[in-house]
């Protein structure tokens, strides 16, 4: 059959797989937004924490997926578990950069006049600094989205959810009638979810980033 018959016949498991692949990324993006703006927080006065944060978190993303899911599947099992800690390692190096980034380019003048009416630190971290610092932190989580779509795929590896186990199965039977319909297939969707959730991040931005720090 050509492709368009294969995603006639086999759509629904493919809608299911996209579903699992979209949901195991925005979970692991949730996480590792949520560490790596505290580590952000906690290490951007220190120019020596700052950079042990970059650094440490640059060395997780030079480590090979397969490697890294390799590794973990004696320690945690097959499955999710490792699927979901890989890639919230992977997610950290891009919005740990960006927060810091972010939060030591806010204006020192702000900061003073904060302090200046009474604001304590957390109050002028929230109310001043994260706004002040969100247009990079979300390019940061920009960037490890677009990241981690393609690398879920190999999560497949260890049985993990998403579109990695149709390319999987493709590539194991190369040769045979619809091998190259399940890469293709695979593939297509993750580039797909890639861009609406590029789009979402789009729309997010010209909610929450006023026009004034657009500018």
């Amino acid at each position: 059959m050509n492709f368009w018959q294969y995603l006639e016949n086999r759509h629904q498991q493919l809608l299911t797989d996209a579903y699992q692949h979209a949901s195991v990324v925005f979970q692991c993006m949730v996480v590792a937004t949520l560490l790596g703006v505290l580590i952000g927080v906690v290490t951007y006065r220190s120019e020596w924490a700052g950079n042990l944060a970059t650094t440490t978190t640059a060395t997780i993303l030079t480590v090979p997926a397969l490697a890294l899911i390799g590794l973990l599947i004696p320690v945690v099992g097959l499955g999710v578990p490792p699927t979901v800690i890989a890639l919230t390692l992977y997610g950290l190096l891009p919005v740990v950069r960006n927060a810091i980034v972010g939060l030591r380019g806010v204006d020192p003048s702000l900061v003073d006049a904060a302090d200046g009416i009474g604001m304590s630190r957390p109050v002028r971290l929230l109310r001043v600094e994260l706004p002040l610092a969100w247009p990079p932190i979300l390019t940061g989580i920009r960037v490890a989205t677009q990241m981690l779509m393609g690398i879920a795929a190999i999560a497949a590896y260890a049985s993990g959810p998403g579109l990695g186990n149709i390319i999987f199965r493709g590539l194991a039977s190369l040769g045979s009638a619809n091998a190259l319909n399940q890469v293709l297939a695979g593939t297509l969707g993750i580039v797909v979810l890639a861009l609406l959730f590029d789009a979402a991040y789009v729309l997010i931005g010209r909610l929450t980033i006023s026009r004034g720090i657009r500018a």
